[in-house]
C-alpha cells in the first residue's frame, strides 16, 4: 500500500489497534475520554506491535445511538491531533462512514479510511477517497448500525459478499483508487453462524486480489457462542484470530494488540506468508 508516499507491505500479517473515543462502544466505551488515556493506550498498542491505530468516534454496535457529524469530528480530531503530535510514525486509520468526518481526519493526519458501509451510507465517500488517494477499507454490511440486525437473510452468504466486493472494487478502480482492503464485516447484518461460515471461507476472497482485514475482537459471535461476556472473550478472540491468519487474513483489527502480535509471530514462524 502507498500511504502518503510510504510503501507499506502486508506480506506478513499486521495489527490494527482499536481506539474508540466513544462513550458507548460495546467493549471499551468511555475508557479513552481524556488526553492521558488516549496517549497511554496508543503507546501501549504501538509498543505491543500495532502497525495501525484505528480511531473511531461513532459506535457501530447494533442499536447504537446516532450522533451528529460535528460531534463525531470533535471526538476524532482531538485524538488524532494527540497521536500525530506524540507518535508521528504510526499509521492512523479513521473508522467512519461519513465523508466529512473522513476528510477532517485526513486533514488532521489520518492516512487510511475504514468505512463500515463501503460508501453505502454516504454518496460522497468514494469521490473523497479518489481525491485524497488514501488506502480504503471496504466492509460488507447491510443497512446501518440501527437496522442491520434485521437484515441478515442470505441465500449464499459467501457468494453474495464476494459479489458485493467485486462491484465495489470495480467502481473504485474506475475512479482511480488503487489501495483497497476488504473486510467481510463479521457481526454486521450477520448472525453468529453466518459469521463463522464467512470466517471458514475467508481464503475464497483471495480471488479478489485484495488484502483482507478481519475484525472479530471480542464480538458477540465469540462470547454468545461461549456463553460468556466481551470482557471474558480474549481467549476466544485469540483462537479465531489464529484461524483467520491460517485462512489468509492480512490485518487483524483488535482491542488486545500484544496477544494478536504473538499470534502473528507464531503463525509466521510456522507457515510463511506464501504458503497461507
Amino acid at each position: 500500500m502507498n500511504i502518503r508516499g510510504r510503501l507499506v507491505s502486508l506480506a506478513n500479517p499486521s495489527i490494527m489497534g482499536v481506539l474508540n473515543v466513544t462513550p458507548d462502544s460495546f467493549y471499551d466505551g468511555g475508557k479513552y475520554d481524556s488526553d492521558e488515556a488516549i496517549l497511554t493506550q496508543t503507546e501501549t498498542m504501538i509498543t505491543a506491535g500495532a502497525s495501525f491505530v484505528d480511531v473511531g468516534g461513532y459506535s457501530s454496535r447494533p442499536g447504537a445511538d446516532d450522533i451528529s457529524v460535528d460531534e463525531e469530528i470533535r471526538r476524532i480530531s482531538k485524538a488524532i491531533k494527540l497521536i500525530v503530535k506524540n507518535f508521528p510514525e504510526i499509521i492512523i486509520s479513521i473508522d467512519t462512514f461519513r465523508s466529512q468526518v473522513a476528510h477532517a481526519a485526513v486533514q488532521e493526519g489520518a492516512s487510511l479510511i475504514n468505512d463500515i458501509s463501503a460508501g453505502e451510507l454516504d454518496d460522497g465517500m468514494f469521490a473523497l477517497v479518489a481525491r485524497l488517494q488514501v488506502p480504503y477499507v471496504l466492509m460488507h454490511m447491510k443497512g446501518n448500525p440501527q437496522t442491520m440486525n434485521q437484515l441478515s437473510d442470505y441465500e449464499n452468504i459467501v457468494k453474495e459478499v464476494a459479489d458485493y466486493f467485486h462491484r465495489k472494487i470495480d467502481h473504485l478502480h474506475k475512479l482511480g483508487v488503487k489501495d483497497i482492503i476488504i473486510d467481510p464485516g463479521f457481526g454486521f447484518a450477520k448472525k453468529a453462524e453466518q459469521s463463522f461460515k464467512l470466517l471458514d471461507a475467508l481464503n475464497y476472497f483471495k480471488i479478489l486480489n485484495k488484502p483482507v482485514l478481519v475484525g472479530i475482537s471480542r464480538k458477540s459471535m465469540i462470547w454468545k457462542t461461549l456463553q460468556t461476556t466481551p470482557d471474558l472473550s480474549l481467549n476466544g478472540t485469540t483462537c479465531l484470530n489464529t484461524f483467520a491468519l491460517l485462512r489468509g487474513a492480512n490485518i487483524l483489527r483488535v482491542h488486545d494488540v500484544r496477544e494478536a502480535w504473538e499470534v502473528c509471530k507464531l503463525i509466521s514462524a510456522i507457515t510463511p506468508s506464501h504458503q497461507r
